[in-house]
């Protein structure tokens, strides 16, 4: 590592209390971390990641499509794009992982301002990726994410899924109109929870209600360009879209370095 990439790195380490809110609470927010020129290239790379995703399932014959519990997926290779159910369906509601799609994203993934914080956080200089993805939640057409936990869904794929730390780029002005990333304070102390038993396709990847507070909420109305960094235990989700304004954000994972990513299962360790 450079002076200068050091210098950096060490300007974004974690303070002791800061620390100490993470290990309580299981979030941490850090407002305002990217500037305004920041943010407008990150949400032009998005966007015309976004519009690639369309063109090439439309261009490739060799897509796998299926639907689940009304939401249709589409993989294109180790990729998977979600979308929104009807009536909004074709819009995009998620693309992972995304940041190998763009050389802007690609590059976001060593930015000391996310990964110093991670670091203290694993307790390991060494560290790599897990996943990324990007979230799309148009004016009015962004449907919600029920409360869930990271957890189950890469415990079957994963030995070391306490070591998988997120953190959430946020590339709009987030409130609660237009569905802002939401969290259960501390519920992720209980470790992995069970999931519903609703009888649908999907609803063992949501948390069982009854083993969670709804009153522990708290909804992180934060500006464009903060960073949200969260465990991969807590219980989190969001409201839909009702105003009109975008509520996008790309939520990037990390890992002790040497292991595999989720989905090409590819080494990518942090420079």
């Amino acid at each position: 590592m450079s002076v200068d990439a050091q210098t950096r790195s060490a300007n974004h380490r974690l303070s002791l209390e800061e620390a100490r809110r993470y290990r309580a609470q299981g979030f941490l927010v850090r407002k305002a971390q990217f500037d305004a020129l920041e943010i407008d290239a990150l949400i032009g790379a998005v966007e015309d990641t976004a519009k690639a995703a369309l063109a090439g399932i439309e261009a490739v014959q060799d897509t796998r499509s299926y639907v689940l519990d009304g939401k249709r997926f589409v993989d294109l290779d180790h990729i998977t794009v979600q979308f929104e159910p009807p009536p909004f369906d074709p819009a995009i509601k998620v693309i992972e992982p995304v940041c190998e799609l763009h050389p802007r994203l690609d590059a976001l993934l060593d930015d000391a301002r996310l990964t110093a914080p991670i670091r203290d956080i694993l307790g390991s200089e060494a560290i790599g990726l897990w996943t990324n993805k990007l979230n799309l939640k148009r004016p009015r057409a962004g449907s919600g994410f029920g409360w869930h936990q990271d957890s189950p869904y890469w415990i079957h794929d994963c030995g070391h899924v306490d070591l998988l730390p997120n953190v959430m780029v946020v590339l709009d002005d987030a409130s609660r109109a237009n569905g802002c990333f939401e969290v259960i304070r501390g519920s992720h102390r209980e470790g992995c929870l069970p999931g519903t038993d609703d009888g649908s396709q999907l609803g063992g990847f949501y948390t069982d209600p009854s083993r969670f507070d709804p009153g522990n909420a708290v909804a992180l109305e934060v500006p464009a360009g903060s960073l949200v960094f969260f465990d991969p235990h807590i219980v989190h989700g969001s409201a839909p879209n009702t105003s009109d304004h975008p509520r996008r954000a790309l939520v990037i994972t990390y890992q002790p370095a040497g292991h595999p990513t989720l989905k090409s299962r590819r080494i990518r360790n942090i420079r």
